[in-house]
């Protein structure tokens, strides 16, 4: 599984690369012309048009989004926005996890 990480937060993308890539994921971030099977958003560091503009970018790719569970609005507008799954940021990891795993088995 290949996963596109859109955040600006550095502790956060090294917690999380190095999760997903030890569950077996190709895991990048930047601006790079890759195309992902799952888009992963940073709503704390980035603005909720960003699920839209990967939405257009990416129409295949499974747009996920998570944020802290104190922004309800804000998680609810990236629903809107497009994202096909919003997590509070406490439930990322293992979700993201988890999806890994269900795209490996046979």
């Amino acid at each position: 599984m290949h996963i596109h990480l859109d955040t600006t937060d550095l502790m956060t993308r090294v917690r999380l690369e190095s999760r997903w890539r030890s569950a077996g994921a190709t895991v990048t971030s930047g601006d790079g012309a890759e195309r992902p099977d799952l888009v992963v958003i940073d709503l704390a560091a980035r603005d909720v048009d960003t699920v839209a503009t990967w939405r257009e970018r990416c129409p295949d790719a499974a747009i996920l989004a998570f944020g802290p569970h104190v922004e309800g609005a804000m998680l609810k507008a990236a629903r809107q926005a497009g994202a096909d799954e919003v997590v509070v940021r406490g439930k990322v990891a293992d979700r993201v996890s988890r999806r890994i795993e269900g795209s490996a088995a046979p």
